[in-house]
């Protein structure tokens, strides 16, 4: 049954979506808003879980039936703002436990927005309840955690969207259709990415007792447990490896994607990566501090450096990627975009975020919101809304998701065994390297078991 109709005015309703609407061409008018009211739950309901679940209620009717999350003040507060956003002015149900909350109600879509260690085990629970699902970035935190998320997607036809929004930016969907595929750039043989942004926590705690209103044993999960040193919120469960993949696995990801994205391309065919904690020893954070990685193309090198010190090599391109042409330079990044041509005497060209602070007033109040990534996000929510009505793959597929997150993971690999890997995502294996096999999967803590592409 089609849940959805179209509804142009709706979704004109944003000054992003008609920017994104003439950057795209006539086809980019498939986009729809459905008609049916869509169940959704939310499961971590922390800063970008909320945010996401805000977009969606601004482009789509929704009830959010249920949220979960492990800290009952950030769940009760979460229901509190979400009963005052949503139309039907009601309060979600809430849980402490995703599998409690998939097996009472029915959902037609969960968002994920927990710590990246939890994605995989909840998506896939999702996938196998019957809904759809927007899961954050990175997917997972290991290669093969990723791969099964892909096969649970595939096996059970669900749409699995990746909050991978640079796709859905507008002015990053102008630049790639005129400047990247009108060839402004000719032949790129080179590509920069970096992130200057001083994010890592490095902070020394002392060990605490746990609070009465989070389940510590819960919000670990599969991951292991380490002593308990205050709420793991937001900034502080980043900082270790336990529960992610550092600044390679957060910042990286986003440019890496939006390069792929631009150039059209796949798996690297090397990744090599070094890097370590060079300057802040201090603190507890087991992150690099510093990292270099080589994603490898015919023809084509991908180069990221991240330093959490330091001044940035660009100051107006401190989180960007650079796109390197024999015919000019496309610089680029969350806030805006230049060409520069090779030839002095040719055509720059300048683009800005947009904002919608008139079309969506609500933005300039919401604590915590990213305003210049809201435009993106919703027109990341419409993309996937149209890929359930038409059984088709989102802009930010599952599996686009997962090779954009699984090279990030390699280079943090390549770090460790201190050298270049090869992937295979046929065999699912490092081509010639037994050891640094070993390091696809991570283990888990019981009585979690870590899923398996053959067995989802």
């Amino acid at each position: 049954m089609n849940h959805f109709s179209l509804d142009r005015r709706n979704f004109l309703k944003g000054a992003s979506a008609t920017f994104a609407l003439s950057a795209l061409g006539a086809g980019a008018m498939d986009f729809i808003v459905p008609a049916k009211t869509l169940r959704v739950a939310l499961i971590g309901t922390g800063w970008y879980g909320k945010s996401d679940l805000f977009r969606l209620i601004q482009v789509a009717p929704v009830e959010v039936i249920a949220l979960c999350d492990v800290d009952r003040h950030q769940l009760e507060g979460a229901a509190d703002r979400v009963s005052q956003r949503q139309r039907s002015r009601k309060r979600p149900l809430l849980y402490g436990d995703y599998r409690k909350m998939l097996s009472e109600n029915q959902l037609d879509i969960v968002l994920i927005g927990t710590p990246d260690h939890w994605h995989a085990l909840q998506a896939i629970a999702a996938i196998k309840a019957g809904a759809h699902v927007y899961v954050q970035k990175p997917i997972s935190v290991d290669v093969l955690e990723g791969e099964a998320m892909v096969a649970a997607a595939r096996k059970y036809n669900r749409v699995v969207q990746v909050g991978t929004q640079r796709k859905s930016t507008p002015h990053l969907i102008d630049a790639k259709k005129n400047v990247v595929d009108a060839g402004l750039l000719g032949k790129v043989s080179h590509v920069e990415m970096c992130c200057y942004y001083h994010m890592r926590n490095n902070g020394n705690p002392p060990e605490q007792p746990v609070p009465d209103f989070f389940d510590y044993g819960m919000w670990t999960g599969p991951a292991p447990l380490r002593p308990y040193d205050g709420l793991p919120h937001v900034r502080w469960w980043r900082t270790f490896t336990e529960y992610g993949n550092g600044i390679m696995g957060d910042m990286c990801i986003h440019m890496f994607d939006t390069v792929r994205w631009m150039l059209n391309l796949g798996w690297p065919k090397r990744i090599s990566s070094t890097g370590g904690i060079y300057v802040q020893k201090t603190g507890k954070s087991n992150i690099s501090d510093t990292q270099s990685a080589l994603f490898e193309y015919d023809d084509l090198n991908c180069i990221w450096q991240h330093r959490s010190w330091g001044t940035p090599a660009d100051p107006d391109y401190p989180w960007s990627f650079k796109l390197y042409g024999e015919n000019g330079t496309l610089k680029a990044s969350t806030m805006s975009y230049d060409f520069i041509p090779e030839d002095e005497k040719g055509l720059k060209i300048h683009k800005d975020v947009v904002y919608e602070k008139e079309k969506y007033p609500e933005d300039l109040t919401e604590p915590q919101i990213e305003l210049n990534a809201a435009p993106a996000t919703r027109l990341h929510m419409l993309d996937f809304l149209n890929a359930i009505d038409k059984g088709s793959r989102p802009i930010a597929d599952i599996a686009q998701g997962h090779i954009s997150t699984a090279s990030c993971l390699l280079a943090n690999l390549s770090m460790k065994v201190g050298r270049p890997v090869v992937y295979d995502p046929v065999a699912r294996q490092i081509v010639g390297d037994p050891a640094a096999n070993e390091l696809l999967q991570r283990p888990y803590r019981g009585p979690w078991e870590h899923p398996h592409p053959e067995t989802v």
